[in-house]
């Protein structure tokens, strides 16, 4: 099921990655494809880089990536080949939108890739990554491409040499994207300007905007639900209803765990939902506090303030609904999953700019989109992913994911 059904456009997208090695072209490709499977499209990304590995090996010197050298360049558009076309298999399977992930340094490479792409009938829009600044280079070379196969048992400065040496290699031919060439998205210096030429249509339009608030910046995000509430204790859905006794020990224990990870109280920003119980499990934490209505627990309509076994004996055919497809299902005058993370992007995009480290304290159905998303997990999968009471889940993205840590936080 796609959250963008009914206002998507009926086409299919490929999105062709363009840019010098150690410009977070994968980078920028993994986290549009998060994205977009996090919405229910139908997404995948074909990495030539990975064709090569797997075919030729890992173990490849700079001198395979010399324009001058005839045996690698032949090497290097066969494996691009290949990837391009398992990706129109993809498509003609009934793929929706494709990342191709490869150099693409030079605009006859692009036509070619583009030409058979339309002559597929698909719509075709250039992703350019062009960064100048050093720092952020040899940041990227250190922490991601280090760490590839590519330089397994190979010191640090023998692979920061030989990969400095890939790139020089490329630079040599490199062409930018032109606008006789099409549509195009160029990210500058890793989301400080964005530029867009010829973008229509809905869903490409809005992959700009994610474009524009993409960074590399470390930092941890950190989900909880709010402490226990009277309405938890009860089994009771909805609400707005305080704290128990148990849930306001655990907001105790967040408070000093926040203080502990923030000392000079000052960095962490803390973000609840608009309700009681999130509230006041941030109060204890003593930094400000910012609400948001997205992130307000699902509305159970006409089960508000039920149990799940009224629910089940006085509306035995919304229960049964319910259980048929959780996330489809819609309370009567209520929400659905689906609502809940159509009502969640906005937080999403908020989550991709943000610097910061970002606390988010908030409800059960909620953070298990927040989740979803963060983690790469299909909305099929959303109802059911485990978000427990008085557990913190750290999650710190890497180089294409992230790192979860779940600390359990002892309100007996």
């Amino acid at each position: 099921m796609s959250l963008l059904d009914g206002r998507r456009d009926p086409t299919r997208l490929a999105l062709v990655m363009v840019g010098l090695p150690a410009r977070g072209k994968t980078h920028m490709a993994r986290r549009l494809a998060r994205y977009l499977r996090w919405l229910g499209v139908s997404t995948r990304v074909f990495n030539v880089g990975n064709y090569r590995r797997q075919r030729l090996g890992s173990h490849q010197s700079h001198d395979f990536f010399d324009p001058d050298n005839p045996e690698g360049r032949a090497a290097r558009r066969e494996m691009a080949m290949a990837a391009l076309e398992d990706m129109l298999a993809w498509f003609a399977s009934g793929g929706e939108v494709g990342l191709y992930d490869a150099t693409n340094t030079t605009a006859e490479r692009r036509r070619i890739v583009a030409d058979r792409m339309r002559a597929h009938g698909l719509d075709v829009v250039f992703v350019e990554s062009v960064c100048e600044d050093e720092a952020v280079i040899a940041s990227n070379i250190r922490q991601t491409k280090l760490r590839m196969p590519d330089y397994a048992g190979v010191s640090e400065d023998e692979a920061v040499a030989d990969f400095r040496a890939r790139i020089a290699h490329y630079e040599r031919v490199y062409e930018t994207v032109g606008e006789s060439e099409g549509s195009y998205v160029r990210v500058i210096d890793v989301g400080r300007k964005v530029e867009a030429h010829r973008v229509q249509g809905y869903l490409p339009s809005r992959l700009v905007h994610f474009l524009m608030n993409l960074h590399v910046a470390p930092r941890s995000i950190w989900l909880t639900r709010h402490g226990e509430s009277t309405f938890n204790v009860d089994n009771r859905v909805g609400g707005d209803p305080g704290l128990s006794p148990r849930g306001e020990r655990f907001a105790e224990a967040l408070g000093g765990y926040v203080r502990d990870l923030d000392p000079a109280r000052q960095g962490m920003r803390v973000w609840t939902s608009t309700l009681r119980r999130t509230r006041e499990t941030a109060a204890r934490i003593g930094l400000p506090t910012e609400e948001w209505r997205s992130l307000d627990e699902i509305d159970a309509g006409a089960c508000d303030g039920m149990t799940y076994d009224e629910i089940r004996e006085e509306l035995p055919r919304e229960h049964a609904a319910r259980r048929e497809n959780k996330l489809a299902y819609r309370y009567p005058r209520g929400e659905s999953y689906v609502d809940v993370i159509r009502r969640l992007e906005p937080v999403i995009l908020e989550l991709e700019r943000e610097r910061r480290p970002v606390l988010v304290v908030a409800h059960q159905a909620v953070l298990r989109g927040l989740y979803a998303y963060l983690m790469d997990r299909p909305p099929k999968e959303v109802p059911y992913l485990p978000v427990p009471l008085h557990t913190v889940i750290r999650l710190t993205p890497i180089t294409y994911g992230c790192e979860e840590e779940r600390i359990e936080l002892g309100a007996p």
